[in-house]
């Protein structure tokens, strides 16, 4: 059984995608711990908490720096037995933490990487700015930086002309990014996921 953890800020969309597959048990061998965020009151805790999921706030408003912050947040999930991270919009700095769960921490990116990988970015309003027929999303293992590390699994999607940011966002989410990071899960706890280098390798299913 893989232990895990979400980081999640915000209203915790894509924290609901794995808190679905919780319910409908879509992930064999996955325990979802705790979800932790970096806000009292977000969202997210509610879906946690309601979903009947332990939830905890490590605030980087009590810490001088975000390094003493990514340390306390590595701290809470080594003493939670932590073996897999997930990130769900998580917007706070990860510090540590890619360095202490290396090839363990899974996050998705709404765009076919390495487009629009500059942090500054804002990569559904640049696929509508230059006019792109077709973009994605990604799941990755994190960086040391807490970027797009290695990629998993990449999915398309057509940019159709009636699409707004609003609703390639919201499009991008709903059939790339939930079904890429519920895929991307069970693949890790299948082990069937290696890395070498900054290449994932999958390794074929075992027929039973």
């Amino acid at each position: 059984m893989v232990r895990a953890a979400v980081l999640a800020s915000g209203d915790g969309a894509r924290l609901q995608a794995i808190l679905d597959a919780v319910y409908f048990k879509e992930i064999p061998d996955f325990e979802l711990v705790a979800v932790i965020c970096p806000q009292r009151g977000c969202y997210a805790m509610t879906r946690a908490l309601s979903a009947g999921i332990s939830a905890f706030v490590v605030d980087p408003e009590l810490f001088p720096n975000m390094t003493s912050h990514s340390m306390a947040v590595a701290n809470k999930l080594k003493d939670m037995d932590i073996e897999l991270v997930i990130l769900a919009g998580y917007d706070v700095p990860l510090g540590v933490v890619p360095y202490q769960f290396k090839n363990r921490i899974i996050s998705t990116y709404p765009a076919l990487y390495p487009a629009f990988n500059d942090p500054e970015d804002e990569p559904v309003a640049m696929a509508l700015e230059t006019g792109l027929r077709v973009t994605g999303a990604t799941a990755y293992f994190s960086d040391g930086d807490g970027r797009v590390g290695a990629v998993i699994l990449q999915r398309s999607l057509e940019v159709t002309p009636e699409d707004t940011e609003e609703t390639l966002a919201a499009r991008l989410m709903e059939e790339c990014e939930w079904p890429l990071l519920i895929e991307a899960v069970t693949l890790y706890c299948s082990r069937r996921l290696s890395v070498r280098g900054k290449k994932v390798e999958i390794k074929p299913a075992v027929e039973e």
